[in-house]
């Protein structure tokens, strides 16, 4: 089965539709993006934007969900951005926090503890932001 991404006028994922293998094949019998979004185009209107997208990963970067964005120049899909302090790596193409997550000490862990970001914190006092948290 092949997964596909349709997109608003931001490159926001809006659904993300499943599609027999059987639809998206091109002449000589090769699995084709373009061939995949003219069967959905044909579905859902000339005006629909569509991206495959990997089930499993395998390519641009993460299965989607709505809310992601395709990301064009990096040709991926990014999850949205968890809080405004943090950015973008364009290598990893993950989200990263301005200042780096403490450790985990067996302690820490054997307590059930986890460390939390605080954006409020963090827009108070620039030097701190994660706070260790306890699973309830």
């Amino acid at each position: 089965m092949a997964h596909f991404a349709e997109l608003d006028e931001n490159n926001i994922v809006t659904r993300v539709l499943v599609v027999n293998n059987e639809d998206i094949l091109d002449g000589e019998g090769q699995e084709s993006e373009p061939v995949g979004v003219y069967f959905l185009q044909s579905i859902f209107g000339s005006e629909t934007t569509w991206k495959q997208c990997s089930y499993h990963g395998n390519f641009r970067r993460r299965y989607p969900g709505v809310g992601f964005a395709y990301n064009s120049t990096l040709d991926a899909f990014i999850n949205p951005q968890p809080f405004p302090s943090w950015t973008l790596n364009t290598t990893s193409k993950n989200w990263e926090p301005p200042l780096a997550e403490p450790a985990l000490t067996s302690t820490h862990i054997t307590e059930g503890r986890y460390w939390e970001w605080d954006e409020s914190a963090y827009q108070a006092d620039n030097t701190t932001g994660w706070f260790l948290r306890t699973y309830e």
